[in-house]
């Protein structure tokens, strides 16, 4: 064996790269910790082909001493090798990593930047906030995007006021991620934001990812922004503004529940449905008892549910 892999040590350094090719398959299947360290400069190498077999033959020997070594790769001009070491290092980063990423992340190289501040995602340490934060006023789109989709994931942060002001960004792309993001922040301004989004945000992803949001924060304030959005022109929008509704529902909301009913899209139906079911109010039986005959089977299984909910609930209170 060790004549063996002294054959495979001599043919990386080779003039020849099928050669070079043939020594990293090799060493791949070999899997011993001794070729470690030829493989570091394998990752070096001047062929692109050979770089890339070499960031995934250390990514399967799962040793974190090549963490530093597959750090670099991300600048890598070439797109594979970047996306190979993202995936290796998704694996072997962990939290005594921290330093070495955040170091990283101050390389002024754009594909060096996308690719930590992702993988901060996986680390989740707030101490990472100050070093997201400048990101988030970064010329470059898919860096505020990446960077306020990064703060979604760090423990700890209830308040991050720059990361509002990416509700306003031209870039709808950005402004998609906030919206996200803001679900996970519990700054008082938030609410209104979302609301005025839900609203009035000329894409339509944007308005969804508001009302997801809301969902989370569930704040009564937002009840007449999502009955404003629970009528909008995209179905998507239309579902998840109701699923909103649903956890702050209220006697009042009850006709566009009814009204959802109607929908052409039976996501949008169904959140109609469970909706009349969370309210519980006994005004909602005829409308439900129609819904018994919807087209999609899921409405008429929760709206059987809601019926029999409604009835429980009459029946205890007659009982009493």
């Amino acid at each position: 064996m060790d004549s063996e892999m002294d054959q495979w040590l001599e043919m990386l350094r080779s003039p020849n790269v099928e050669d070079r090719l043939v020594a990293v398959k090799s060493l791949q299947h070999i899997g011993d910790e001794e070729i470690f360290t030829p493989l570091l400069e394998a990752v070096k190498d001047e062929n692109p082909l050979v770089q890339k077999l070499a960031v995934t033959t250390l990514w399967e020997l799962a040793n974190p001493a090549a963490v530093p070594v597959l750090v670099d790769c991300l600048s890598s001009p070439v797109e594979d090798i970047r996306e190979e070491a993202k995936s290796a290092l998704g694996e072997l980063v962990t939290p005594d990593h921290l330093l070495l990423m955040l170091d990283a992340l101050l390389r002024d190289d754009i594909n060096m930047q996308l690719n930590i501040l992702f993988l901060l995602r996986k680390i989740h340490d707030v101490q990472c906030l100050p070093y997201v934060m400048p990101f988030f006023e970064s010329p470059l789109p898919e860096l505020r995007e990446t960077a306020i989709t990064t703060l979604r994931y760090l423990n700890q942060v209830e308040r991050c006021e720059p990361a509002l002001a990416l509700m306003s960004d031209p870039e709808a792309t950005v402004r998609r991620a906030a919206a996200l993001t803001l679900g996970h922040l519990a700054d008082a301004a938030i609410v209104p934001i979302l609301c005025k989004a839900v609203t009035a945000d000329p894409d339509w992803e944007v308005r969804r990812n508001a009302a997801k949001s809301l969902t989370t924060h569930a704040n009564p304030d937002a009840i007449d922004a999502l009955e404003q959005s629970a009528e909008d022109q995209h179905w998507q929008v239309r579902k998840f503004s109701l699923q909103a509704l649903q956890k702050i529902a209220a006697d009042r909301t009850l006709p566009l529940f009814i009204k959802a009913l109607t929908d052409e899209y039976s996501d949008v139906r169904r959140e109609g449905v469970i909706a009349m079911r969370i309210l519980n109010n006994p005004i909602a039986l005829t409308p439900l008892q129609q819904a018994l005959d919807d087209p999609d089977r899921d409405v008429c299984i929760f709206a059987q549910r809601a019926i029999q909910s409604i009835q429980n609930s009459i029946q205890e209170t007659s009982n009493a």
